[in-house]
């Protein structure tokens, strides 16, 4: 079998998944529009490639043994151009032998009115976003049925970690904390919200990719405390920062009213379903099937507040 694994896009999720293949001895290509990634692993090799070429992913993963896909287009730009992105990958892959493992978001099932989230519900999105989400996740699996490329999805709960920055989870809780100042959350604070660490998503894609049993399906990669509340969290952060804890809650209004300076701000208002009323995900099916749990929720803050203390904000 060979040892080539090939990833499409370099941003938070891609790094992961980088990460554990590196761990693990794999031969790793990184795929995305620059070529570039900053403090990449050494031996990782790096192209620049037009994911939206069904010709281009054949060629750049060719003699792959899986594929993850960890690309996307800017948030604001997700119904006109995921879809023919992902339509992209999987059309150069058809018929390749090149296993697809994909990384997506709970947007699909939308709003389980506080039932947790579990991969047997049925896709019934009723936002712009949520729509795409399910439509890409559908087309996917058809293409598994059809036999056209093996296919496996990992799906992760809103992600914290090193390089993620732009979550509800990211920038504007670890930097003001590192600082004292207040953390910024979107929603209610007191209500339970499962969050995943980037890293166990990373490596749950790669697990996804080894195990043939993984294939044809959805699954919850692992989340620990997965009943955590937004103030909860922020604790642990201001804990790991030696700081009081400072914590505020944007309304939806106030996300309306970003939105009108700032278009992922205002994309993320028809999502704030999410942080209005308990979003517990179970993630029991893939730790009972592979046998693996999430990083401890403690060690994880700790590895990401280091990551930002050797990385501090441009001004």
């Amino acid at each position: 079998m060979s040892t080539l694994h090939v990833v499409f896009g370099a941003g938070p999720l891609g790094r992961s998944v980088v990460n554990e293949l590196v761990r693990r001895g794999q031969t790793v290509r990184v795929v995305c529009r620059s070529g570039q990634m900053l403090e990449a692993p050494q031996g990782v090799e790096l192209v620049a490639g037009d994911l939206y070429n069904a010709a281009v992913v054949r060629e750049l993963a060719q003699s792959a043994a899986v594929a993850y896909q960890c690309a996307q287009p800017h948030y604001y730009e997700w119904p006109q151009r995921f879809p023919p992105l992902q339509a992209a990958i999987i059309d150069g892959l058809t018929d390749s032998g090149v296993k697809l493992v994909i990384g997506e978001n709970l947007y699909m099932y939308g709003d389980t009115d506080g039932k947790p989230l579990t991969e047997d519900l049925p896709s019934a999105a009723h936002t712009r976003k949520g729509k795409v989400r399910a439509a890409m996740s559908q087309a996917a699996l058809a293409a598994h049925k059809a036999g056209k490329v093996q296919v496996a999805l990992g799906r992760s709960s809103d992600f914290f970690g090193p390089w993620v920055l732009g979550s509800s989870h990211g920038e504007r809780v670890f930097y003001p904390a590192l600082v004292g100042k207040s953390a910024s959350f979107g929603g209610k604070l007191d209500l339970p919200h499962t969050v995943t660490y980037i890293e166990d998503f990373g490596r749950a894609l790669v697990i996804l990719g080894e195990r043939d049993e993984a294939l044809g399906q959805a699954w919850h990669v692992p989340n620990d405390r997965p009943q955590i509340t937004q103030r909860q969290f922020a604790e642990l952060v201001f804990a790991e920062t030696g700081h009081p804890v400072k914590v505020s809650g944007m309304g939806k209004l106030m996300m309306a009213l970003g939105g009108l300076f700032i278009p992922e701000a205002r994309e993320s208002v028809e999502m704030m379903y999410e942080f209005e009323k308990p979003f517990v995900v179970d993630s029991g099916k893939f730790e009972r099937t592979f046998g693996v749990t999430a990083t401890p929720m403690t060690e994880a803050i700790k590895a990401t507040v280091a990551w930002c203390r050797a990385h501090p904000q441009n001004k």
